[in-house]
């Protein structure tokens, strides 16, 4: 027999959709990843302390808060694999959708519905020096960092060049005593009132031309190497934290196009909805969203995509 509805991906918003469906009796398979797209848990699990997701007043650790969750999930009684999924097949049975889900070790499953919350990865500069201060001063959400104790009233650092990129070091001012843009090129890629606002700004300095060659410390981040674009001069920058902001990369390559994407990968959902382009497909978290990333509105995707599942699936079968 089929499963009613196979989650994929295991960060805040698959989880999520396994409470939520779960508790509506519908016996979810949640298939968590194991390689792809980063690890099981999602970005959280590279995370230091949360700090902002509801109900720790006194922050949590992102591996821990993951793990609740987890723990919440398998509770209420979601099965889970930890495998990655390479490919799924849409077809029918009946007259009405069904779903194949191909591991990678070769196993398929079907399901009624499937429910994509593979999220995204952060594009990171392919240092080992960055592998080194991952969570040590360099990370990849402002929003998600930038008020730790560790960054206040220090100087800090942008990388990126984008509307992410200018985004990030204006909402650091709010934290940093100066926050400097650090771009490849001699103007941004960003629009146009996000450029004045940052030229404007007080805090805010750009450094044109310029790329990270190193990141120094000893146990933390205190400092950049940076190289001019131009002239190969190389300088030192003395800052307490580094935000990449050059893009994410939504998980939907297994996909194989079969679902609709924007311009840049993200899953496509119709309009006050979590459904997909395809019946019966459901999207949430990161792998729909290029403009939050958020962990709490991944798992407010979660529980939207996990009633509307519910729901679609009655209006089917019952």
């Amino acid at each position: 027999m089929p499963e009613n509805v196979i989650i994929i991906g295991s960060g805040p918003a698959g989880l999520t959709s396994a409470i939520y469906t779960a508790r509506a009796n519908l016996s979810p398979l949640l298939i968590e990843g194991f390689q792809a797209g980063g690890m099981p848990g999602g970005q959280l699990m590279t995370t230091g302390i949360v700090e902002n997701f509801p109900g720790f007043p006194n922050g949590i650790g992102g591996q821990e808060l993951m793990a609740n969750i987890r723990q919440q999930a398998e509770r209420v009684g979601t099965r889970f694999i930890m495998e990655d999924v390479t490919a799924i097949k849409i077809g029918t049975e009946n007259g009405k959708p069904l779903f194949t889900v191909v591991s990678m070790s070769g196993n398929e499953l079907q399901a009624l519905s499937l429910i994509v919350a593979t999220g995204a990865t952060a594009r990171r500069l392919p240092l080992e020096s960055e592998k080194k201060f991952w969570s040590r001063g360099i990370s990849a959400c402002a929003v998600c960092d930038g008020a730790l104790p560790i960054f206040r009233d220090k100087e800090l650092a942008v990388i990126g060049g984008g509307d992410s990129a200018v985004e990030e070091a204006g909402h650091l001012t709010n934290f940093g005593s100066k926050v400097y843009i650090i771009h490849r090129r001699d103007e941004l890629r960003a629009s146009k009132i996000l450029q004045k606002r940052a030229m404007e700004h007080p805090k805010i300095e750009i450094l044109w031309n310029k790329v990270v060659e190193e990141f120094i410390g000893d146990k933390i981040l205190t400092a950049l190497k940076l190289k001019d674009t131009k002239t190969g001069e190389l300088s030192e920058l003395t800052v307490a934290g580094a935000f990449e902001a050059i893009g994410h990369t939504p998980n939907t390559g297994f996909l194989e196009g079969q679902l609709e994407t924007d311009e840049s990968g993200y899953l496509v959902t119709q309009p006050h909805s979590q459904m997909t382009s395809v019946d019966g497909i459901f999207a949430a978290g990161d792998v729909q969203d290029p403009k939050y990333r958020q962990a709490v509105s991944a798992a407010g995707t979660g529980c939207m995509a996990a009633t509307e599942c519910e729901r679609w699936l009655c209006g089917m079968y019952c």
